[in-house]
């Protein structure tokens, strides 16, 4: 089966994106699977562009295990340009399992997109058990061994936790990451994020996806991270979140709706030889 395909990222967060609004391609999770490894095609996650008779489009996302997900952030802003440059409009609206996401096309590859309010109770997040979302008292260590305790949760159409930590080189996400996400806490499971607040202004991140692994970039905990840092009282209603590979914006508005910005790649096409 021959594919044609499309490759974008966001700071790195990479994707290939398959447009079904022509031509519908049905794939097994093993196919899935085997376009996100590395090893073939290779991304974090796969997106699904889907006709949709309300908005511009729908959106199905994928992660690299081949379990779907709920939302992505940077995939989204991806899209947004891919349909924008299609249809001309500055405004896209993409839905998605989550809901109606709006991007803003500001030119220059740089998009926007309100990703709505995020959810902290502890059944929406959601978690096994009633607990306080703010701090959940979950033990990580650092490269000394030393404990530290914390975690905030918070669903921005996925479920993350952040960990807010004097010294972001002293954790290894890579450890850290698959326990946590597989915490029993978790019932489907989270994405984790390391982060040092740097000022109020500026929060510096590691991320781990839920069934992606260690990502360069990663949207949703951009804005998941944004709004525990104003939640804990580190940050106001506007914070950059930095990750290896750049920043992205993040802006809490007054209706408590978060809004991401951040660059786009250009649009690669390519070919998928399953």
């Amino acid at each position: 089966m021959d594919i044609k395909a499309f490759k974008m990222n966001g700071l790195g967060n990479d994707f290939v994106i398959i447009d079904n609004r022509q031509k519908i391609t049905n794939l097994t999770k093993e196919q899935i699977i085997k376009i996100c490894d590395r090893n073939f095609i290779g991304c974090d996650q796969l997106i699904l562009i889907e006709n949709d008779s309300l908005v511009d489009a729908h959106l199905k996302f994928f992660n690299s295990d081949g379990g779907e997900s709920g939302a992505c952030g940077n995939g989204t802003r991806c899209i947004a340009d891919f349909i924008s440059r299609e249809t001309k409009n500055k405004t896209v609206i993409l839905s998605t399992f989550s809901g109606n996401l709006k991007s803003e096309i500001l030119g220059n590859n740089i998009v926007t997109t309100e990703i709505g309010k995020a959810k902290i109770d502890w059944d929406k997040i959601p978690l096994s058990k009633k607990l306080d979302t703010k701090n959940l008292n979950i033990k990580i260590y650092d490269t000394n061994n030393e404990e530290h305790l914390g975690g905030t949760a918070v669903n921005v159409g996925n479920p993350h936790i952040i960990f807010f930590v004097n010294e972001l080189n002293n954790f290894d996400i890579k450890k850290i990451g698959p326990d946590i996400e597989n915490h029993k806490i978790f019932p489907e499971k989270c994405n984790v994020t390391i982060a040092q607040v740097i000022n109020k202004d500026l929060i510096k991140v590691k991320v781990w996806e839920r069934g992606a692994g260690l990502t360069k970039a990663c949207g949703t905990a951009a804005c998941a991270t944004a709004f525990a840092g104003k939640l804990n009282n580190f940050t106001e209603n506007k914070t950059d979140i930095e990750f290896t590979t750049g920043k992205l914006s993040i802006l809490i508005d007054e209706k408590n709706s978060i809004h991401m910005k951040g660059p786009v790649s250009d649009i690669y096409e390519i070919e998928i030889k399953l």
